[in-house]
C-alpha cells in the first residue's frame, strides 16, 4: 500500500544507502509460524533488525526460549493467567520483560514506541484491532495477516494515508507482486496475476473430490489438512484446500495495491516457484520467482527497500526443470467466485466472508456439527445473503464497529446454522 512514484523513489535513494539500516521489531504472534521465521531473520542479521516486543499464543516454552535469546521489553501472552506462570519460567534467568496479558497486552505491544515495525502474524481478524493500533502509533506494517485488510480494508486503508506509514506485505503472494512493481511508472500496472497451488486437491478432477466427499468425509478432512508444498498453520492449510485462500487473497491485493477486481486473475501453479506477477500496460509481464520459502517475502517487508545477503539456497531453475500453469475449476473451487463476489459488493460483505470462512474452517477441523468439506461455501454463501438480507451490510461509511459488529455477525449465524444442520441447504454445489 504504497504509491508507485513514492516507492520507485523510496528505493532509489536508500539504495544509495546501502545495507547499512537498523529496524527495531514488535512481533504479533511469535510462536508461531510468521513469527518464528520472523526471528531466523533476526537471528541471520542482527546488524540489521532488534526485537523489542513479542506477543504469543500458549506455548510458553518456546516463548522463554525467544525471551532468554532476544530480550525484548514487552511480552505479551495470549491468557492472564499465564502471566504469572512466564515470571515463573523466567526466574532468576535475567531481568524479565513487562509482562501483559490477553487482548490489552497484544495491543501493548502493537503499541511498543520502542519499535518502528510491526510484524503481524496474527492468524484471522484476531489480528485486525492490534494493527489498526500500530498504524496509529506511526508503525510500519509487516503484512503477514491478511484478514486485517479482508475484513478492515475500508478502514484500515484510509489509516494508512492518514498516518503515512508503510503497509508491507509480507506474504509470498503480495509481495511477489509488490517487488515485480518496483520500477513501474504510474498508470503502467494493466492486470495483477495470483498464482495457486491448488492446495490439497489440486490433482483431483471436481466430480472425484465431490465423490469423495460423500464417500470417505474423514479422509477428506485429513488430506484437506495437509499441504503438497507448504508448512503452515492448519487454518491456511484449509483455507488453500478450498481455494478460499486465493479468493481471500484477490481481496487483499484489490486494497494493497488498486486493481479493480476485474484486473486480478488466478492461476494455479503447482510448483509454487513463480510466486505472482504483472502485466503491465504494453503487454509484458513480470514475474517474481524463487524456492517455496517463506522467510523470503519477510526478509522483503522487513528490509524494504534494500536487498540484503541472506545464508538460503539460491534458485536453479536447470534443477526445476519445468512449470506448469492452468486455470482453476471455479465449480470445484466455489469459494473464489464467491470472495469475487463479497469483493465487488464491498463494505461490511469481505468482513462477514471472512468470519464465515474462518467460522466454517474451525468448525470442520473440529469435528463440530458433522460439517462436511463442502459445507465451507455453503455456509458462506448463506452468511452473505443473511447479511443482505438482515442489514448487517454496510456499503457506504464503513466504521470499525460495522466491521466488527458483521464479523461477530457472521460467526454466530454459521454456528447456529451449522447445529441445526443446515449447511447442505446453503448451497447447491
Amino acid at each position: 500500500m504504497i504509491p508507485l512514484e513514492e516507492a520507485l523513489k523510496l528505493t532509489l535513494s536508500k539504495t544509495l544507502e546501502g545495507s547499512n539500516f537498523h529496524k527495531s521489531l514488535s512481533i504479533l504472534g511469535s510462536t508461531g509460524s510468521i513469527g518464528t521465521q520472523t526471528l531466523d531473520i533476526v537471528r541471520a542479521r542482527p546488524e540489521n533488525f532488534r526485537v523489542t516486543s513479542l506477543s504469543a499464543g500458549r506455548n510458553l516454552d518456546l516463548l522463554v526460549e525467544q525471551i532468554v535469546e532476544f530480550e525484548p521489553q514487552i511480552v505479551s501472552v495470549q491468557n492472564n493467567e499465564d502471566i504469572s506462570t512466564l515470571k515463573s519460567m523466567l526466574s532468576g534467568k535475567f531481568t524479565p520483560p513487562t509482562i501483559v496479558g490477553g487482548d490489552e497486552g497484544i495491543v501493548e505491544v502493537a503499541r511498543d514506541k520502542n519499535s518502528d515495525t510491526l510484524v503481524t502474524g496474527i492468524v484471522g481478524a484476531a489480528g485486525l484491532k492490534p494493527t489498526i493500533e500500530g498504524i496509529k502509533g506511526g508503525k510500519d506494517i509487516a503484512l503477514a495477516n491478511k484478514e486485517t485488510l479482508i475484513a478492515g480494508g475500508p478502514v484500515v486503508v484510509p489509516l494508512v494515508s492518514k498516518h503515512g506509514v508503510n503497509m508491507l506485505p509480507a506474504d509470498s503472494e503480495h509481495s511477489a507482486i509488490f517487488q515485480s512493481l518496483q520500477g513501474c511508472p504510474p498508470g503502467g500496472l494493466a492486470k495483477v496475476v495470483l498464482t495457486a497451488s491448488g492446495g490439497a486437491f489440486r490433482d483431483f478432477t471436481k466430480d472425484e473430490l465431490f465423490s469423495l466427499c460423500e464417500t470417505d468425509p474423514s479422509a477428506v478432512l485429513a488430506k484437506a489438512t495437509t499441504h503438497p508444498n507448504w508448512d503452515m498453520g492448519a487454518k491456511i492449510t484449509l483455507d488453500s484446500a478450498t481455494m478460499c485462500n486465493k479468493g481471500l487473497e484477490v481481496i487483499e491485493a484489490h486494497y494493497l495495491f488498486g486493481a479493480s477486481y476485474s484486473d486480478i486473475d488466478i492461476v494455479v501453479h503447482p510448483q509454487s516457484i513463480v510466486h505472482s506477477m504483472v502485466e503491465m500496460r504494453d503487454t509484458s509481464a513480470i514475474a517474481q520467482m524463487g524456492w517455496a520459502d517463506m522467510r523470503l517475502p519477510l526478509v522483503y517487508s522487513l528490509s524494504w527497500p534494500h536487498r540484503i545477503p541472506m545464508p538460503y539456497k539460491r534458485l536453479n531453475l536447470a534443477e526445476i526443470g519445468s512449470l506448469t500453469f492452468k486455470a482453476p475449476d471455479l465449480l470445484k473451487y466455489p469459494c473464489i467466485d464467491l470472495c469475487y463476489s463479497a469483493g465487488s459488493m464491498g463494505g461490511t460483505m469481505t468482513a462477514v466472508l471472512n468470519a464465515a470462512n474462518e467460522q466454517a474452517n474451525s468448525m470442520y477441523r473440529g469435528g463440530s456439527a458433522g460439517l462436511g468439506f463442502l459445507d465451507i461455501p455453503r455456509l458462506i454463501e448463506g452468511a452473505m445473503e443473511g447479511a443482505r438480507e438482515g442489514g448487517v451490510y454496510v456499503k457506504e461509511g464503513v466504521e470499525l464497529e460495522d466491521i466488527l459488529r458483521a464479523d461477530e455477525w457472521a460467526r454466530e449465524w454459521v454456528e447456529r446454522k451449522a447445529g441445526e444442520g443446515m449447511g447442505k441447504k446453503v448451497l447447491s454445489v
